[in-house]
């Protein structure tokens, strides 16, 4: 990069920031103007997000992998703050750009009215996540967490209702208690090892005396279980289903991202701190965080064959996802590493896109909120839609038809079946997990092979009681434009990972062999070689 494009790196982050500041200085009503901007900037996130990982894919000059990092205000890393852009948080960082523009289109039929400052509260939550996705330190890792999290704890209670503040209450406890591990987490390793960029730590890590390494990795632990809460481990993930079940359709979707960036901290820090340049630390915690994802998936498995509905279902295959990848990165191994990178991207885009399927399907039903019934104002007025103002969308007379079809791909997205990217994202992981050869790879498999079985059964019951066994007296169903757009824009994307599945799964390939060199990250932030 050169020039202007030196900055890009900060923009997802500096964009919806700005955006959302400058619209609490807009008048509410101003319903139009907030949703325009909003779709623009997301749509530039986007585009930023697909050139950032162009450049981590084609690399250096000469082919090879580098971090592109910025140094704010050029000050050099350990001392300063640095945001790295390389293959993994560009990857994370386009995912999000693409759930997160999908999730705004859909809110725009309606959502968006339901409750003040949903914008604002809706571009936040994106930066944060992508701030903590870039950022090369913990610190400023806890700070875009917490702005991620206040936002979120917005967009849980956006829209009212018993349920839903019911759940947002006890979500936003969990998570501050989380919040307060992670800070005595990064206390207690800042005053081990003195510094808490985590290049320089995996630099360190070898180094700690003896005496202290006990107490380090008790320090880690503390700040494991944090980011452990975050992407809904068991025993610690109770709160994600109901905080998701009784959560707005577009914030639910949204939200599936937030596990994933749990877990991606974790695959982070285990491949930096407890790499084999780690010393006596190396491979500290993997068997414990396998068996953590195992127990995750079997609580995902039970709880998605006992759902009674999609929306909770939905809630519960969030956590089977999160439960998969725990238990592989506890497994190792580059090659399965590499089909879980591939299946995080699907799993989550099929779990956000039977968020907002099903919220069209049980409309009309109590699903946590009396937002559902609300009067919206008729202040917004869908550009494509020519009936009534007060008509929240156009009838589709094969309106079910087109549903049921979504939820057949969610489902086979979901439970790993051909001809979906979710199977070839399984299939690569059993493949790796059976060539390992040992115990606990056969217990993943065995447990991958139950959760696709939970979740076909689950998701066939439930979408044929919402396609097909729906009350003759019920008003027509009506679906949005917009909710329209949104749903096919997440479906779109299952489907082109589908079609050009061989490049992106040789992209998730790549970036697992990224992750095992962390001498290459570790090189490119406190040198400056990928400036």
């Amino acid at each position: 990069m050169s020039g202007w494009m030196e900055h890009l790196i900060i923009g997802p982050i500096v964009l919806p920031l700005a955006v959302a500041a400058g619209m609490l200085l807009i008048d509410e009503r101003r319903r139009i103007l907030k949703g325009a901007l909003s779709l623009i900037t997301m749509t530039a996130i986007l585009v930023m997000a697909g050139i950032l990982i162009h450049e981590s894919a084609t690399g250096a000059a000469d082919g090879g992998d580098v971090a592109r990092v910025y140094a704010l205000g050029d000050w050099a890393a350990p001392y300063g703050i640095v945001l790295v852009a390389d293959r993994l948080s560009t990857l994370m960082l386009a995912l999000t750009a693409v759930l997160g523009l999908c999730a705004l289109i859909f809110s725009l039929a309606r959502w968006d009215r339901a409750g003040p400052r949903f914008h604002a509260l809706f571009l936040l939550l994106v930066m944060g996540v992508n701030g903590a996705l870039l950022t090369g330190d913990l610190f400023n890792l806890f700070v875009f967490f917490e702005i991620m999290l206040a936002a979120s704890y917005g967009m849980v209670l956006h829209g009212s209702g018993e349920k839903r503040i019911k759940a947002g209450l006890g979500y936003i406890a969990v998570n501050l208690t989380a919040s307060l591990l992670f800070l005595i987490g990064v206390a207690l390793i800042y005053g081990l090892t003195g510094t808490l960029n985590m290049a320089d730590l995996a630099a360190r890590v070898a180094d700690i005396p003896g005496q202290d390494r006990g107490l380090f990795h008790v320090a880690v632990a503390v700040l494991g279980v944090a980011f452990l809460i975050k992407s809904a481990a068991w025993p610690m993930g109770f709160w994600l289903p109901s905080t998701y079940s009784a959560a707005s359709a577009p914030a639910a979707a949204v939200l599936a991202i937030l596990s994933k960036v749990g877990v991606y901290v974790i695959l982070r820090l285990t491949g930096l701190v407890f790499s084999p340049m780690a010393g006596a630390s190396a491979g500290f915690g993997l068997e414990g965080l396998a068996v953590m994802g195992l127990a995750t998936m079997l609580f995902g498995v039970l709880g998605i064959l006992a759902a009674k509905d999609l929306v909770r279902a939905a809630a519960f295959a969030v956590m089977i996802s999160s439960g998969t990848l725990l238990a592989m990165i506890g497994h190792g191994g580059t090659g399965s590493l590499g089909a879980s990178l591939y299946y995080l991207v699907g799993s989550t885009l099929g779990c956000a896109a039977l968020f907002l399927v099903a919220e069209v399907l049980e409309r009309g039903r109590d699903a946590g909120g009396d937002a559902h019934k609300a009067v919206f104002d008729d202040e917004y007025r869908d550009p494509f839609d020519d009936t009534e103002r007060n008509e929240p969308g156009i009838i589709i007379p094969a309106a079910v038809a087109a549903l049921g079809g979504a939820v057949i791909l969610c489902a086979l997205m979901i439970a790993g079946l051909p001809p979906l990217a979710g199977f070839i994202g399984k299939a690569g992981m059993i493949v790796a997990l059976v060539a390992s050869a040992d115990a606990l790879g056969w217990t993943i498999t065995a447990m991958l092979a139950l959760s696709s079985l939970a979740a076909v059964i689950s998701l066939t019951r439930l979408g044929v009681a919402a396609v097909w066994v729906r009350d003759e007296s019920a008003p027509p169903l009506v679906v949005g434009a917009w909710e329209a757009i949104g749903i096919s824009g997440l479906l779109g994307a299952c489907l082109l990972m589908s079609i050009f599945a061989e490049p992106v799964l040789a992209y998730a390939d790549h970036t697992a062999s990224w992750l095992t060199t962390p001498a290459d990250y570790v090189g490119a932030v406190l040198t400056g070689a990928g400036r």
